[in-house]
């Protein structure tokens, strides 16, 4: 089910996606596109229902993986996440995996801090275990899934399970629990000078950015709407995590942060996520007009020949896939480059 390169010697390439109305077909060009996973977030307050859209994807593909991440914890009960992975492993057998982690954006927006890797632990060693078919305990109270047969896959169910994790409780938990790691921090170092990771790991990377066209400014326009939410996204991340010491040595943060901060406190961690990785905020609009240099740097921007050098360079730090996130107004158009510029067999696309 899990291959760690393509025959270009790269990670798998993976598209994830902010789910919404239009991503089961996003998905269906993805296939043929030849990525390898479609990944859908799994934040509420900003995007459609991860679920739904896969479930719609399911019945429009036939080979490309699909994956709900990062799932929340808190979100829901473990009896209906686990439903909910056995119904779409029924959909499309074979090809679910999915990713849990602490909740960011998720729960943020909701006005509340990341879940800790105590509950997160103890909540994805319940779901595996009703995957296989095994009765658990939550809350105090004996859980079983129940459904005969027919009605969802069958116990055990075949789904891949990561943990989304940057620091080492997250890791510790993913060594216990899962069957390898998402991460959002690229590796700076080869891993054979860092952590080492154990062999056949998995180490999901995710990325964002966009292919340049020949001569086209990283700062540009178009350049800009595909990648600048990503780069603002870094800027919310940093000021929830670092405060205004963090963000103010930043290009445009001060002027950012006094904005944000000028909302009253009650509203203000809508402020601060509103279009996260998604498109850009008023608050982050003017935070681009200084910080529009740091695009080529801080994401995966550059022309083709630039894009598919800094992705064989992932394989020598131990990564194994990348999840690249298209932004903008032209999602197609930025599957079909990046797919391009990572050499992902694209010849069903081109047939159609």
């Amino acid at each position: 089910m899990f291959a760690s390169m393509n025959t270009a010697g790269m990670p798998v390439i993976s598209c994830i996606l902010a789910p919404s109305l239009d991503t089961p077909v996003h998905i269906e060009l993805a296939e043929r596109l030849g990525y390898r996973r479609a990944w859908c977030y799994d934040s509420p307050a900003l995007c459609a229902d991860p679920w739904m859209v896969l479930a719609l994807a399911a019945a429009r593909t036939h080979a490309i993986g699909l994956g709900p991440a990062v799932l929340v914890p808190s979100l829901r009960h473990p009896v209906v996440t686990a439903a909910a992975l056995a119904t779409l492993a029924g959909l499309a057998p074979g090809r679910v995996t999915t990713a849990f982690g602490t909740g960011l954006t998720g729960r943020m927006l909701l006005g509340e801090r990341p879940q800790g890797w105590a509950a997160v632990q103890e909540y994805v060693a319940v779901v595996r275990a009703l995957l296989r078919g095994e009765e658990a305990t939550w809350n105090g109270h004996l859980v079983r899934l129940l459904q005969p047969p027919g009605v969802t896959a069958a116990r055990p169910t075949d789904v891949t399970v990561l943990i989304a994790a940057d620091g080492p409780r997250g890791r510790a938990v993913a060594a216990e629990l899962g069957d390898g790691v998402f991460t959002a921090r690229a590796p700076r170092q080869p891993a054979a000078s860092g952590q080492p990771t154990s062999p056949g790991s998995r180490q999901v990377l995710l990325t964002f950015g966009t292919v340049l066209d020949e001569g086209e400014d990283p700062a540009g326009p178009r350049a800009v709407a595909a990648a600048g939410p990503a780069l603002a996204a870094a800027y919310h991340t940093i000021y929830e995590s670092k405060g205004a010491d963090g963000v103010d040595r930043l290009p445009g943060g001060p002027e950012w942060r006094e904005a944000v901060e000028a909302v009253e406190p009650d509203r203000r961690h809508l402020a601060i996520h509103d279009g996260h990785l998604i498109a850009l905020a008023q608050h982050d609009q003017a935070l681009l007009t200084k910080a529009a240099p740091l695009i080529a740097s801080w994401t995966m921007t550059g022309p083709a020949a630039d894009i598919g050098a800094r992705l064989r360079a992932l394989t020598a730090a131990g990564i194994t896939e990348v999840a690249y996130q298209p932004i903008g107004p032209d999602i197609p158009r930025e599957l079909a480059a990046f797919a391009q510029a990572a050499g992902l067999d694209n010849t069903r696309a081109e047939a159609q």
